[in-house]
């Protein structure tokens, strides 16, 4: 059975899925045990009618439900191993990290309510199934990590690795764009900064004077979506995770203390200490944002519409214009905007399109650049950065490699992700077949002539 990606274990691994009440019962059965962690036949439905909703069930439902199996195994095996090197999580990592997911989950689903909704169960419910699943999936991502921290490609592998691949079976990639930007942020006024601030305080006395609670005034008056359902709660999280301003508070107040106005690159907010763990901390806090006049607006479109004219007469270059007239740290590099995915500046509209998902200033850049040629400059293009704020860019396509084979001129990082991708399928193949030697692994008959990938020594 070939296998076209790592195994799920590789990937970010999104929280369970909890519906089962909406799911169809099934007969329950030990599939399998490896060491004291046990494989249900309910385990690998339920996953299997997930993978069937998403249209990711690709095979027969015997194949499909021999890659879940597998999966499960290799996790369990994971699991096995943790607890004989004696790895361990702590209980304020493992909140920390399940608050990160739900509030990634409520922030897709659009609020704490929906979120319950859906699944059928209340919030509390909800932590109480996932917390389990979450440590143990920290720590077979710590055992993953150990396997995988000497694994890497040298070009001469990845040429042999291009070598090996039938002429036939060679994908054909999709067309890249290099992107070139100049970006003007208007400022927000002094005056603007001032009456947010004082917005701020305002709403912060009347909670001190006990008008109303905190949690309360964060849904009435929070400009951050993704807190503001629930009160404002963050959730548990160490530091690094925050601004730097917002942490120096944040990690400084006392249980149920308020801050004064914070101001960070996304806003200005106050601050509430819900509660302190070790190194962790669980916050509410309340975000108003500082806006763009519509007059600053106007200009930042106006001085943008005389750069773009100045280049298409020839009067300056597009660098020179964007080292002169741009706001963004882009400028330092020639304008180029960066691919958030991989780090590189080749870019396609697949690419745009999945990150202005989770990047404010990649949004609508796709219909914009596909309706440009190499050397086309846009004409001023309204955008949200990073920080929420309003702005105007020009865009222009500085190169483009078309639709094409796969090849190592062109596609060289592509490529090297692909051979390094089957090298850690290797290694994890390796471990499986050392560890799973050693270990207590017993399988139900139904399944012991499933074509898995790696070689299980199956008692």
């Amino acid at each position: 059975m070939k296998r076209n990606f790592l195994l799920l274990i590789l990937g970010i691994l999104a929280l369970p899925i909890m519906a089962q009440n909406r799911q169809p019962q099934v007969v329950d059965k030990v599939v399998a045990v490896v060491g004291k962690n046990v494989i249900l036949q309910s385990d690998i439905e339920n996953q299997y009618i997930q993978y069937r909703l998403q249209g990711m069930a690709e095979g027969t439902g015997k194949e499909v439900r021999a890659r879940i199996l597998e999966d499960l195994l290799l996790q369990k095996l994971m699991l096995n191993q943790a607890e004989m090197d004696s790895i361990t999580v702590t209980d304020e990592q493992v909140e920390s990290q399940m608050d990160q997911r739900i509030r990634y989950f409520v922030s897709r689903l659009g609020s704490q309510e929906k979120m319950e909704e859906q699944f059928g169960k209340s919030m509390s419910e909800i932590k109480d199934e996932v917390r389990q699943a979450v440590k143990d999936q920290m720590l077979q991502e710590q055992v993953q990590t150990k396997i995988m921290e000497k694994v890497v490609v040298t070009p001469k592998e990845v040429r042999n690795f291009f070598r090996d691949i039938p002429r036939d079976s060679l994908p054909t990639i999709q067309p890249s764009y290099e992107i070139v930007q100049i970006v003007k942020r208007p400022p927000v006024s002094i005056d603007e900064k001032l009456m947010v601030k004082d917005r701020l305080y305002q709403i912060r006395k009347r909670i001190l004077d006990g008008e109303s609670s905190f949690a309360t005034m964060a849904v009435l008056y929070s400009e951050d979506p993704g807190s503001a359902r629930q009160g404002g709660e963050l959730g548990f999280a160490g530091k690094g995770v925050y601004a730097t301003e917002f942490e120096n508070v944040a990690f400084n107040l006392r249980d149920g203390e308020i801050s004064d106005v914070v101001e960070t690159q996304f806003g200005f907010h106050i601050i509430q200490l819900i509660e302190r763990r070790g190194e962790t901390v669980n916050c509410r806090h309340i975000l108003l944002t500082a806006k763009v006049p519509v007059e600053a607006l106007e200009k930042a479109q106006n001085q943008l519409d005389s750069v773009a004219q100045l280049v298409r007469n020839g009067d300056m270059t597009f660098e020179e214009a964007c080292k002169k007239f741009s706001d963004d740290d882009s400028k330092s590099n020639g304008g180029y905007l960066t691919n958030a995915a991989t780090g590189g500046n080749w870019i396609s509209l697949q690419d745009l399109q999945e990150l202005e998902q989770s990047y404010p200033e990649y949004k609508n850049l796709a219909f914009v650049i596909s309706r440009l040629g190499v050397g086309d400059l846009s004409d001023p293009v309204p955008m949200t950065t990073n920080e929420n704020n309003d702005a105007f860019r020009l865009v222009m396509v500085k190169r483009k490699i078309e639709a094409h084979q796969a090849n190592l001129k062109e596609d060289y990082n592509l490529i090297q992700s692909w051979a390094l991708n089957r090298k850690r399928q290797e290694a994890i193949g390796k471990w499986v077949k050392e560890k799973a030697a050693k270990a207590y692994i017993r399988l139900d008959d139904e399944y012991k002539n499933s074509d898995f990938y790696y070689d299980w020594n199956f008692q």
